[in-house]
């Protein structure tokens, strides 16, 4: 069958789509046998000069609760910002924490970003932005509260010294309307241009976006990609609707590429990736990999000389550990990885509560000062971050 101009029928439905495009080979790969099922920390050992740090430890008189640690550097120190609660995740009184150090070792007390909503509003980390002169704090507001389904959006705060900072004001679209979704932990500037994914309400529907302004406050444009479809049929099936397979991105670049890194919701422990290499107008469908994921939030990008890296904990079940950083030189195959925290360091969860479990949850990761730094929270009540020396990860090394 032709369709305009004798293209043939499925290939207009698809470019419409009405109809997926044919799978793709995914964007990398893992080496084979590089993790090792069964062995400790799956064979993996740390690389040399690898350190660990504590930002924030619980106690009797403060919150219990942490997670969605996001790290940046801006004007000589480290910032990491966290989203913290009394005892439970999602929960009302979730506020916005942050915390800043000269060295990456030594952290000062945590203060409010942005305090606790009134009549169920919730807000949650969004992660950092700075242009080197302004540090964009974003920080994600769900009105009807997380547990809804109902999704939320994305609010900036801007500081020139990193300790007082503007009234919020809600991110904008290519539009000009606000954008109506929560904007994702780690923008990456790539060939120039911002870019990073929204979950648009209603529920949590994730998007590639990008912008050209510097400082990702205003015209963010929707990149196109179609979601995979959800298995689920029945009582599961309403709630499937308002969570895409595909969420909690992050990016790396591989030449002229962006690669789009995400958690599978479908429990396939196994990481999905979509790639654009047209400055993330067009995305591909997304394709399931053979990097193994424990089914948690994840961090990629790139060292400064190019060097793709992904940190997550490639386990092929449900605990969230080892943590480790996976290297590639092409950005195709990922043939080198080392240990950031394994089972025989994990602390024992000290305090109880709603979806608090032992592991190292939702790492991001920067690199600043000669050296690769990843915030993660540890049993979720623990904020903590892991330094590893350039120097260590290069496939040069001795």
């Amino acid at each position: 069958m032709k369709g305009p101009g004798g293209l043939s029928l499925l290939v207009c439905l698809a470019a419409v789509g009405l109809i997926a495009a044919a799978p793709a080979d995914p964007p990398y790969r893992a080496a084979v046998g590089l993790f090792q099922a069964g062995e400790p920390d799956l064979g993996l050992t740390p690389a040399p000069g690898t350190q660990t740090f504590t930002v924030f430890a619980p106690g009797e008189t403060t919150d219990r609760f942490s997670n969605g640690v996001v790290l940046t550097p801006f004007k000589g120190r480290l910032y990491a910002q966290w989203q913290s609660s009394a005892r439970d995740e999602d929960a009302p009184d979730t506020w916005v924490a942050y915390s800043v150090s000269d060295d990456g070792e030594t952290w000062r007390a945590p203060v409010a970003l942005a305090h606790a909503g009134e009549g169920g509003v919730m807000r949650s980390s969004g992660g950092w932005w700075t242009d080197g002169e302004t540090l964009v704090a974003y920080v994600n507001v769900w009105p009807d509260g997380f547990q809804s389904g109902a999704g939320g959006y994305a609010e900036y705060r801007l500081s020139q010294d990193g300790e007082t900072w503007s009234e919020p004001r809600r991110v904008m679209g290519a539009d000009g309307r606000a954008v109506e979704g929560v904007i994702e932990q780690d923008p990456h500037l790539i060939r120039g241009r911002l870019m990073t994914g929204f979950h648009l309400r209603p529920g949590m529907i994730a998007k590639p976006f990008y912008t050209d302004d510097p400082l990702g406050l205003t015209g963010w444009a929707q990149g196109r990609m179609q979601n995979l479809p959800r298995d689920a049929s029945g009582a599961a099936a309403e709630h499937e609707k308002r969570l895409s397979r595909e969420i909690e991105p992050s990016l790396f670049q591989r030449g002229d590429c962006a690669v789009m890194v995400f958690r599978d919701e479908e429990l396939s422990f196994r990481q999905l990736a979509s790639e654009s290499c047209d400055r993330g107008v067009n995305w591909t469908n997304p394709v399931l990999t053979d990097m193994p994921d424990a089914r948690a939030k994840q961090s990629a990008g790139n060292l400064p000389d190019g060097t793709a890296y992904l940190v997550n904990a490639p386990n092929t079940d449900r605990p969230r550990m080892p943590l480790a950083v996976t290297l590639s030189d092409d950005g195709r195959v990922f043939d080198r990885s080392f240990l950031l925290r394994g089972a025989g360091d994990l602390q024992p969860l000290r305090y109880e509560g709603q979806y608090k479990r032992p592991g190292y949850h939702y790492p991001k990761s920067i690199v600043w000062n000669g050296a690769l730094y990843v915030g993660y929270a540890t049993n979720k009540e623990d904020v903590q971050v892991t330094r590893v020396p350039l120097s260590a990860l290069s496939s040069d090394r001795p």
